[in-house]
């Protein structure tokens, strides 16, 4: 059953501020009827069509986020519980809540349960597996001010990041966000890129009331999928944030999701926006294990069925799961880099000896020199300009004398009716 519940439960972190809201709304049903309180969602991603071609078998998903419950009966056996990143910010002894990161969870990889695994909460890549990586804390947390504070878990995010990466993970979930990036996430990014792995991030949750709301990160940082949340009605959340470094949406409004202790929530936000589209990456990495983090991205931003002009509140418009895997057949027909005779493979050194272009030879010019023969070079051009100016005058002044000499000479006319 959806659990009753009488509080409202939000997780953010800031490390200074590691923001990931994710407004959570209690609410009453039977488990069996989860899955139908599901269907607008999934069907705006339109999963059932994607899902005769995958299901996101063999792909694991990086969660990073609160710490997730493996033994919920919608995600048994299909987590794996790794490093816990926030560990001393709680007392010793005190369990974390794993909320969040169980929602977020269900949403990319939950496989259901019961006959048929017809009840219960259903992920866009039911066959997907999650690792779950604790880098934030519940703001009901004990520690949560001691982890927002203390400067040695600054970079809790960006060590997740390469965790993740050299644990197999080849999408990374981030429904997290704070107001300015350090140089480790930048580059655990950028790490992550390079091997193959799709970052997707949360928008934020700071739009209401503003025309730009403000950047958040890592949502903003390049090559990572920034997503923003919409209604129902496939409109902007109000609350969603609206900046240049949007690239996709999805649903965010009233979704449905896993709570620890087989509890069911529902929610909004661009957390749950993220993880969705996160769950569309997988079935994309599933299908096509080599495709680019670049591509991933191009497939997605090539999906929506409605395909509106770009705009900084919802980025390409609302992904649709079938469309992208469409999508990136076609892209999987093409090389990320140039091939044939002649072309450097970048994943290489650059040749040497036979066969190679010969040492690169670089000119150091003198600047002074560059300058003072610049500056005789015009002078010269001048001179040159002022003597052709005299030959011309001089060309002008002998051929007036001439016309002149000429009428002095010329005999005069004879008369006309005269003998002569």
């Amino acid at each position: 059953m959806l659990r009753r519940a009488t509080r409202r439960a939000a997780t953010r972190a800031a490390a200074a501020a590691l923001a990931a809201w994710a407004a959570l709304a209690p609410g009453v049903s039977r488990a069996d009827d989860v899955r139908l309180s599901q269907h607008d969602v999934l069907r705006t991603l339109d999963v059932d069509d994607a899902w005769r071609l995958t299901k996101g078998k063999g792909v694991t998903v990086a969660v990073l986020d609160s710490g997730v419950d493996p033994a919920h009966r919608d995600l048994v056996g299909s987590v794996v519980t790794g490093k816990d990143f926030t560990a001393g910010a709680n007392p010793a002894g005190v369990e974390p809540v794993r909320l969040h990161g169980t929602y977020m969870a269900s949403l990319i990889a939950g496989h259901g349960h019961g006959p048929g695994a017809g009840d219960g909460i259903v992920g866009v890549a039911p066959q997907a597996r999650v690792l779950s990586v604790r880098v934030i804390l519940e703001d009901e947390e004990p520690g949560f001010g001691t982890f927002n504070s203390d400067a040695r878990f600054e970079n809790v995010v960006a060590r997740g990041i390469r965790y993740a990466v050299d644990r197999g993970a080849k999408v990374i979930n981030l429904s997290l966000s704070k107001d300015a990036p350090t140089k480790a996430e930048r580059e655990a990014i950028g790490y992550a890129i390079s091997k193959g792995v799709v970052l997707v991030a949360a928008a934020g949750n700071d739009g209401a009331g503003k025309r730009t709301a403000p950047y958040s990160y890592p949502a903003s940082i390049p090559g990572v999928i920034s997503v923003a949340a919409v209604t129902p009605a496939l409109r902007r959340a109000s609350f969603s944030n609206r900046n240049s470094s949007v690239l996709v949406a999805a649903p965010g409004v009233d979704v449905l999701g896993a709570g620890p202790h087989d509890e069911y929530w529902v929610g909004r936000g661009t957390s749950q926006a993220t993880a969705l589209v996160s769950g569309v990456a997988a079935l994309i990495k599933s299908r096509y294990p080599r495709m680019s983090p670049a591509l991933v991205a191009q497939a997605l931003t090539s999906s929506p069925a409605r395909r509106d002009p770009y705009n900084t509140g919802t980025g390409f418009g609302v992904v649709n799961a079938y469309r992208a895997l469409e999508v990136a057949a076609t892209l999987s027909r093409h090389r990320a880099v140039a091939s044939g005779h002649g072309v450097q493979d970048p994943s290489h050194a650059v040749r040497s000896g036979a066969g190679a272009q010969g040492p690169i030879v670089v000119v150091r010019r003198d600047r002074r020199a560059v300058t003072l023969y610049g500056g005789l070079a015009l002078v010269a051009l001048a001179g040159a300009g002022g003597g052709l100016t005299v030959l011309l005058v001089l060309g002008r002044r002998a051929r007036a004398r001439q016309e002149d000499d000429g009428d002095a000479l010329m005999p005069a006319p004879r008369p006309t009716g005269l003998p002569t």
